[in-house]
């Protein structure tokens, strides 16, 4: 660790950014491999501040390596239905859109089917119709085929007509940081984690992508879980504070109404009160 120079570190950082920007699956895996073993939480200041902002491009990352998922799994399609189960500002889509716009033999026709509640608005700064709204702007700025279905109620209560999935119709399915929100088995009988995946399953898609920090918030005791959290959400600060000036509105906003929210809900609360319930990997695993 001693051996490694500022300016190797730096400039490591900056072509991993690169490559997250460049959509280059490959090479990110490999810099932030790389990476791992250059930055320190405990280190010195640049080697803090590297682990911050690869805690950064991790969260990118999450998103491009879905929409590198889904573009590989639709390369032969002509159109593609995706269902967001949290909608959110939409941003995810925004470079698929542009990846599928240069295809070659032009671009598939495009639906995604929205799905969002009211908790999002804050940070949206209205309705999901805005997302549908932007998107399609954006798409036909591209020259791609485009529509938009808005289903503005929590993911936990989507039922399969919600969806209007064609017969046939290739399918994919996106679970971006909204799984965490389910209750259990742990918590009630009324699992809606399990009954999403089964209801999924049941629409046969093509491809299901899941994003989720990797974390037990979900069934760890108070102590364990304050410690997960803290650590967690130390680094989610450190990389907003050097990515965004404090008096930024959108920071502001992203923090009261978004990561303030989940805190406050993950550390004192228990039973089904507690809607932030991070899983590890392996649980996932033994999920799907």
């Amino acid at each position: 660790m001693e051996m490694i120079s500022k300016r190797d570190l730096k400039e490591v950082l900056i072509a991993c950014a690169k490559a997250v920007g460049d959509n280059d699956l490959l090479a990110t895996e490999w810099l932030m491999s790389e990476l791992r073993q250059m930055v320190s939480v405990c280190g010195d200041p640049f080697q803090r501040l590297g682990a911050y902002m690869l805690e950064g491009l991790v969260l990118e990352f999450g998103y491009m390596s879905a929409n590198g998922a889904i573009a590989e799994a639709m390369k032969d399609e002509n159109r593609i239905h995706i269902i967001d189960f949290q909608i959110s500002q939409g941003s995810q889509w925004v470079t698929l859109i542009q990846a599928l716009a240069a295809r070659p033999g032009g671009p598939p026709r495009i639906c995604i089917t929205g799905i969002d509640d009211l908790t999002s608005a804050y940070a949206r700064g209205g309705g999901i119709e805005l997302v549908g709204q932007r998107l399609s702007r954006f798409a036909e700025s591209c020259n791609v085929p485009f529509e938009f279905h808005a289903v503005p109620i929590s993911a936990s209560l989507v039922e399969i007509q919600d969806l209007r999935v064609l017969p046939g119709e290739p399918l994919a399915v996106n679970f971006a940081f909204v799984l965490h929100h389910m209750p259990d088995e742990s918590v009630t009988v009324q699992n809606h984690r399990d009954r999403l995946l089964r209801l999924v399953k049941s629409l046969s898609p093509k491809i299901v992508t899941l994003v989720e920090q990797e974390s037990n918030t979900n069934t760890a005791p108070f102590f364990p879980r304050f410690l997960e959290a803290l650590n967690y959400y130390k680094a989610i600060f450190e990389s907003i504070d050097v990515t965004l000036p404090r008096e930024h509105k959108e920071r502001i906003n992203v923090e009261q109404h978004c990561l303030a929210r989940e805190i406050v809900n993950i550390v004192p609360c228990g039973g089904g009160v507690r809607v932030d319930r991070h899983e590890l990997l392996g649980k996932w695993r033994s999920r799907f």
